[in-house]
């Protein structure tokens, strides 16, 4: 094949590949062509010349003992014995390797046939591994695209530049609705390449990083890493809580995230379709960690308890007006402290014993009872 250096430059050109990353595929496309067309077991090489502008195609022989029985059967064509490689090179030891060269275009029209489908495979291998190393970098990074389709099931498919990405039912916020048309924000997931299907990615909009990259997207101080998020916690839709701090002690991190009259917290808000957002200060004491979390209720005191195996308890005193507070509708306020802070959450009121507390733990005052976990 002539003028192959002018073809890897047109597929790399038109592909958005590097050269030498098209002229290996086409080497492979070669060697694989050569196996299909002449012998599966057989080793092949394949170099591009500079000069000629073509390939060169050469199968790799082994030399064996005489009475080797690799000589005999379907692979007799990959060995040579001693005798026969010494025939052609006097200097020819057992275990050197010998070339014979192959012309793809004297196996006629179907090797050619064979060898474009190879080229279309591996260049089109190229082109997804390419798409897979870009969007992997993104994963928890926020993309947009347009809907193209919404089935039955309502898992919606958006086109987001080269490819088309899935975001199911299960990762929409509840009571989202998309129809074909719509641009939609999400954050990737997750990035897979299947031999048969090719790229796929999965897309979220429920995903506590989500909400932290909106907040990055609004809030500069964020974006610049004077603010930082340390945790967050959403039960999407209806209520979030993150836990912030900053490296520059002038800086109020819960003012800047907030914004003048709310403007910064009410834009991501309105994204996650009015979910309400609290921002707190983040503290390295669990004690204090675990109070703020549990705002807007008024606590008297935190205790850390050991808990079974691995799990991380507190008990919590306040004052019993403060309990409707702390538990929230639905127990949400309660459920969502104890995503954030890792630590299972019990409550007792001021004046109430340890004896007590162990008694309602079927009752309101458990996030155990409330949640069965």
């Amino acid at each position: 094949m002539e003028n192959i250096l002018d073809i890897i430059d047109s597929i790399a050109s038109e592909k958005g590949l590097s050269q030498e990353s098209v002229k290996e595929a086409i080497k492979t496309s070669f060697i694989q062509t050569a196996k299909r067309i002449i012998n599966p077991t057989f080793a092949f090489e394949a170099d591009i010349d500079d000069e000629t502008k073509g390939v060169k195609l050469r199968q790799v022989i082994t030399v064996i003992a005489d009475d080797a029985p690799e000589l005999q059967g379907e692979q007799a064509g990959a060995y040579m014995s001693i005798t026969e490689a010494r025939e052609i090179d006097d200097e020819a030891e057992i275990g050197d390797q010998l070339q014979m060269e192959h012309d793809i275009e004297t196996y006629g029209r179907s090797a050619f046939a064979t060898l474009h489908r190879e080229i279309e495979f591996h260049i089109q291998r190229l082109v997804e591994n390419d798409l897979y190393d870009k969007y992997k970098s993104k994963i928890n990074q926020i993309v947009s695209g347009r809907v193209t389709r919404v089935d039955n099931d309502q898992n919606t498919t958006i086109e987001i530049d080269e490819i088309r990405a899935l975001l199911p039912m299960k990762n929409r916020i509840k009571g989202e609705k998309f129809k074909v048309g719509d641009v939609v924000s999400a954050i990737v997931r997750r990035v897979q390449v299947d031999k048969n299907t090719g790229i796929s990615m999965e897309l979220s909009r429920t995903s506590p990083k989500f909400l932290e990259e909106l907040l990055a997207l609004e809030v500069p101080e964020i974006k610049d890493g004077i603010v930082i998020i340390e945790k967050s916690a959403r039960i999407p839709g209806e209520r979030a809580k993150i836990a912030l701090y900053t490296i520059r002690p002038q800086i109020d991190p819960i003012g800047a995230t907030v914004g003048v009259r709310g403007v910064r917290i009410n834009a991501v808000s309105e994204e996650l379709c009015g979910e309400n957002i609290d921002c707190i200060e983040y503290s390295a004491s669990p004690e204090l960690f675990i109070s703020r979390a549990m705002s807007p209720a008024i606590i008297s005191s935190v205790v850390i308890v050991d808990g079974e195996g691995e799990e991380k308890k507190a008990i919590i005193t306040l004052p019993s007006d403060q309990k409707s507070k702390a538990i929230g509708k639905s127990g949400i306020n309660i459920r969502l402290a104890s995503m954030l802070t890792g630590y299972t959450i019990e409550l007792k009121e001021q004046g109430e014993s340890a004896a007590g507390t162990e008694e309602k733990k079927d009752g309101i005052g458990s996030l155990e009872a409330l949640f069965g976990n």
